[in-house]
């Protein structure tokens, strides 16, 4: 999975035969705020979890924190507890 980091939008992209998947976020100091999901809401759920996978190693490989603003990013933090620690101190989900 190829996902383009899009730094003048500020988002991660994903091309899927649905359309344009992207996470835009927010560079603030060492953490990244993701902020809003763009998507097909009748996506494929695999693929969109692949997908923040793939952002979440990219975050993790920068030695950043993340914060997720969106819904949609903050349930699967809730399913995936193992990316618990790439949360900043003192945010619990």
């Amino acid at each position: 999975m190829e996902i383009k980091n899009n730094e003048l939008l500020r988002q991660f992209e994903l091309e899927t035969e649905q359309g344009l998947l992207s996470v835009e976020y927010s560079l603030q100091e060492r953490k990244i705020f993701l902020t809003k999901w763009n998507g097909n809401e009748e996506e494929n759920q695999d693929q969109g979890a692949d997908f923040l996978k793939a952002i979440l190693s990219f975050v993790e490989e920068k030695r950043l924190r993340v914060v997720p603003t969106h819904p949609k990013i903050v349930s699967f933090f809730r399913k995936n507890p193992v990316y618990k620690h790439l949360l900043p101190p003192g945010i619990r989900i």
